[in-house]
């Protein structure tokens, strides 16, 4: 099982019904899910509550590929020993940050109060597979989703490129 910053190990299942991923929600509720989680994460130094109460999230900041204006996403941070990483339970597609992440691995992340550039680096080839088995073996999430979708997991490491940014 994955920790989070806290060291503490997740224990949600990916079928279990209340877990975000798994509501029904309108084109309306989809199209602005991410604004409030945004702006509470802000106005909180990243802790946010309802269906993410207690985990740890940071923002994830691209660079569109096809339209070129900045993109932000709340994704579960996800740590291998000190390596942070980021994935998704999106089922049919890869979602756009990945595809952003790919086009400019240059990104911006907002981790609690703090904020840094940083290195989107999408995993590929040998350094996919070995990440992936071990991802897979340690996080029960991740693995009940990849059981579930016949595309490979999602997979990007992010490294700190920078100090602080206001």
């Amino acid at each position: 099982m994955d920790n989070d910053a806290t060291g503490e190990k997740q224990s949600i299942s990916y079928d279990d019904p209340d877990a975000p991923w798994n509501k029904e929600f309108s084109e309306e509720e989809i199209a602005g899910w991410n604004d409030g989680v945004i702006t509470e994460f802000r106005e909180n130094q990243g802790r946010v509550g309802g269906d993410y109460a207690g985990a740890t999230l940071l923002l994830l900041t691209t660079t569109g590929a096809k339209s070129g204006k900045p993109h932000v996403v709340p994704l579960g941070a996800l740590y291998r020993g000190d390596v942070m990483y980021v994935s998704s339970f999106i089922e049919d597609r890869y979602p756009a940050w990945y595809h952003n992440a790919k086009a400019d691995p240059r990104v911006m992340i907002e981790l609690g109060g703090e904020k840094f550039a940083a290195t989107a680096d999408v995993l590929t080839g040998e350094r996919y597979d070995e990440f992936a088995a071990w991802a897979l073996a340690e996080n029960p999430l991740l693995a009940e989703y990849q059981a579930k979708v016949d595309k490979p997991l999602p997979l990007v490491v992010l490294t700190r490129t920078a100090p602080h940014q206001p």
